[in-house]
């Protein structure tokens, strides 16, 4: 089982689909930086010889932003934001969807578990 960046990858699947386990790194990604450091994508991640895995190591820590370093960046953005009171970093204080989406219905992901507020009585109530 290779160890990248403090991730290990799984040894059954393609080297491509191993290296999309590292936060920051998808499918395109990962076949584009198999072929350029000359590693086979279609290879499993078992075979993987130990030079390989310290180029592999090499390039990421050299040339990407991944793992850590990212979620990181991505804690400090939001932060940022958070800070300067801009309408996105209200909307993340608040646990509400950044990107405009709806809120009277769905957002429940963001919002979480629904919470039932009492008192509003319905108009048949009111006539009698």
């Amino acid at each position: 089982m290779p160890r990248i960046l403090g991730v290990d990858l799984p040894n059954d699947k393609p080297t491509y689909i191993s290296l999309t386990y590292l936060y920051g790194i998808g499918r395109a990604t990962a076949v584009d930086i198999c072929y350029t450091l000359n590693v086979d994508p279609q290879a499993k991640a078992s075979s993987l010889a130990e030079d390989d895995v310290a180029r592999l190591n090499n390039y990421l820590d050299k040339e990407l932003v991944v793992e850590g370093q990212l979620r990181r960046q991505v804690q400090q953005n939001i932060a940022r934001l958070r800070e300067i009171r801009c309408y996105r970093g209200i909307r993340h204080r608040r646990s509400l969807p950044v990107r405009g989406q709806r809120t009277r219905t769905n957002a429940r992901t963001r919002k979480g578990v629904k919470k039932t507020v009492a008192g509003k009585k319905g108009v048949k109530d009111m006539k009698h």
